[in-house]
């Protein structure tokens, strides 16, 4: 995955201000490959659109990927005839490659994307954007699986289309409904910081560029769309498909790793105004506590079922200690990682050896309570044992929680951040690139941005 630099974390969400109508707010691309037929109809019918419904400046970028037909003149006649229409072209071809180049380079604080078929109505346009706008959301996508949306396409890709968002909530935890849809936008502050962590640079381009927002806890806003299918689409649904899946693999081997520094791209406490600072609470507390239960819960849980296996055979101090040392690792890893923010891998042998000594502690506590409770009695009951085990496990959680907190993962802070959590996620000032992912962004003159292989042709 790519770790370069940015700007730094995201400012609070605000209105964007007014501008004069040199400046567009809106810059709408157009990514093509090969689309002399459709590229004018396409941008002359948006062009008539927002200039009759958008109440602000915009502009719309043709994004041409290495056409070998008349592409290329066709969108430099638009440029000449239209004053908002730009014509820009790539040696490449790519989607998401497109998609970064442009948007890396815009000026326009709302940037969007459309595919050149306007398959989605164009009526959804101003309610894609207006949260954008308004500085009530980060990013927004056309849904065309919400309920009421109203979508004409075969059963094939209606299909394919569903079983694979159900692929990225199962394996990605992914909460927004439709990843593909070509109807999506963003603001630039918040493309600025995204994109140099977008690996991809075709299809899947749009599922990584969501995933990793909302992992990051960006708000994405979701608009239900009129969407009617192109039969004439060039799309390779196979040799998309299975990128797509490659993808989800790689996303997902990231996340679970935490090699991706998504700290830089938090709102700061207080942007919601729902968010109130309580008093006589520490920053955090009550977001660790709920996490420290979760994780707590299913720790205990696991802990149980190994001691359940182990005792098969072996005796009940032995079993605990297994199960003990086996979910004392997976229990320090996952507060780590979900309770205290800490993401990297900066600093996690050290804290998994504190996590020992606390898993020492827990030790003794639930073996002196099996040892009491043989002492009581020559042949305690499975279940006993369990309930023994249960209320001793109670006390070293409580006990955990309050080492872990004060010892392992400090709340010191420099600047509003947690040391631990800067520490892990930065742990240097510039972050290592691997091999052939060098370079940051790309600017119009100078295309900068690594070159990827092909993921797919574009419409």
């Amino acid at each position: 995955m790519r770790t370069d630099s940015s700007p730094g974390p995201l400012p609070a969400r605000e209105h964007l201000p007014a501008t004069d109508a040199r400046t567009p707010v809106l810059d709408v691309v157009i990514p093509v490959h090969n689309e002399e037929k459709d590229l004018q109809p396409c941008v002359l019918r948006l062009h008539e659109h927002l200039t009759r419904t958008f109440p602000y400046p915009f502009r719309i970028t043709v994004a041409d990927n290495a056409s070998t037909d008349a592409t290329p003149r066709v969108s430099a006649r638009l440029e000449e005839r239209l004053a908002e229409v730009r014509a820009f072209r790539l040696e490449q071809k790519g989607r998401g490659r497109a998609l970064a180049t442009v948007w890396s380079a815009s000026d326009a604080p709302v940037l969007a994307y459309m595919d050149v078929d306007l398959s989605t109505d164009l009526n959804a346009l101003l309610p894609l954007v207006a949260p954008l706008i308004s500085g009530h959301s980060d990013l927004a996508i056309g849904s065309r699986l919400a309920r009421t949306s109203r979508v004409v396409r075969g059963a094939g890709r209606e299909f394919i289309s569903r079983s694979y968002n159900l692929i990225l909530r199962g394996l990605l935890q992914a909460r927004f409904t439709d990843a593909q849809c070509g109807f999506k936008a963003v603001r630039r502050d918040v493309a600025q910081v995204l994109l140099p962590l977008v690996e991809d640079s075709g299809w899947f381009f749009d599922t990584e560029m969501l995933v990793l927002a909302e992992r990051a806890g960006l708000r994405i806003h979701e608009v239900p769309v009129d969407w009617v299918d192109d039969p004439d689409s060039s799309v390779r649904l196979v040799r998309t498909a299975t990128d797509d899946l490659k993808g989800v693999w790689r996303v997902g081997r990231a996340l679970a790793t935490g090699s991706l520094p998504l700290d830089r791209l938090t709102r700061p406490f207080g942007d919601d105004p729902r968010d109130r600072e309580l008093t006589g609470v520490p920053m955090g507390l009550a977001r660790q506590l709920l996490g420290f239960c979760v994780v707590g819960g299913l720790s205990t849980l696991f802990h149980l079922l190994l001691y359940s296996v182990f005792r098969g055979f072996s005796g009940s101090q032995t079993a605990n200690a297994l199960a003990l040392l086996v979910s004392a690792l997976a229990n320090t890893a996952a507060n780590r990682r979900l309770t205290f923010g800490v993401r990297g891998r900066a600093g996690a042998v050290r804290h998994q050896a504190q996590g020992l000594v606390v898993f020492g502690i827990g030790l003794v506590l639930t073996s002196g309570s099996l040892a009491a409770l043989g002492t009581a009695t020559d042949s305690p009951g499975h279940s006993t044992e369990l309930g023994v085990l249960i209320a001793a496990n109670l006390a070293a959680t409580v006990l955990r929680f309050l080492l872990l907190r004060a010892w392992v993962f400090p709340e010191r802070r420099e600047h509003g951040t947690p040391v631990a959590a800067r520490e892990a996620a930065y742990p240097s000032t510039t972050h290592p690139v691997r091999a052939g992912a060098a370079g940051a962004r790309t600017t119009w003159g100078d295309a900068t941005r690594p070159h990827d292989t092909d993921q797919g042709d574009l419409r």
